[in-house]
């Protein structure tokens, strides 16, 4: 199986980030059924495991960024209609409602999710829209996981113990993690691995242990990040 990024750029919110993540989505669907039966369209956890009964690859849709709605939930749960079943709350920009790591500042009464941001995850677990924490600040995922009812995602993040970066998740968000029984793909983005610009099997293999150790074995995955990566 396979998660599409559905993914439009920061310059576009508040501009034409909806349409754009539609269009995303479009291509991803038509891409599909082009390359069908090897490749076949999944909303749900049958869809899944009837697809790999049947040696297929699914295709599922996931939106990096929380600009993609345009502080619409109408769009969210549109989104959810057309296939998308994760939502990145930020990419590397805020939204008006969440803020992501790039901003992550020191004071501890600022950032995090908003009201509008609270509600945002609540119908999302609504919904069944997994709720993705990579890219979001140490506020916004500590908000994200005291509000969810439902297990969230990072979908690509690594360990902040051995690449302190605000991309990364720091030990006392991942012992959060295991207790929400979410889910932790690590990133091999040489950045997010060993804050440089190399990296081997080893540094990505360290990650994944620490992370067992520190949340356990059944809420580490692999995460990875092909996309330009180097």
């Amino acid at each position: 199986m396979d998660f599409w990024a559905a993914y439009v750029p920061c310059d576009s919110q508040h501009k034409d980030a909806v349409q754009l993540t539609f269009e995303q989505i479009d291509l991803i669907q038509r891409l599909t059924e082009k390359y069908h039966p090897e490749l076949t369209f999944c909303t749900s956890a049958d869809d899944i495991l009837a697809a790999h009964i049947n040696h297929r690859v699914c295709s599922l849709v996931g939106v990096e960024g929380g600009h993609a709605i345009g502080g619409s939930l109408g769009v969210l749960r549109t989104l959810y209609q057309v296939g998308v079943r994760y939502l990145t709350l930020t990419s590397s920009c805020d939204t008006p409602w969440a803020e992501c790591a790039s901003t992550d500042r020191p004071e501890p009464l600022k950032g995090g999710l908003t009201s509008f941001g609270k509600v945002v995850i609540k119908e999302m677990n609504r919904l069944g829209m997994l709720v993705d924490l990579s890219h979001v600040s140490e506020r916004t995922m500590r908000d994200a996981l005291a509000v969810s009812r439902a297990p969230v995602l990072f979908s690509h993040s690594s360990a902040r113990s051995l690449c302190n970066v605000t991309r990364n998740v720091p030990d006392s968000v991942l012992r959060l993690l295991a207790a929400n029984k979410g889910l932790i793909m690590v990133n091999f983005y040489t950045s997010f691995l060993t804050c440089g610009t190399s990296a081997t099997v080893q540094d990505a293999i360290a990650h994944i242990n620490h992370i067992r150790d520190v949340a356990g074995v059944d809420y580490v995955g692999l995460g990875a990040g092909y996309d330009g990566i180097n």
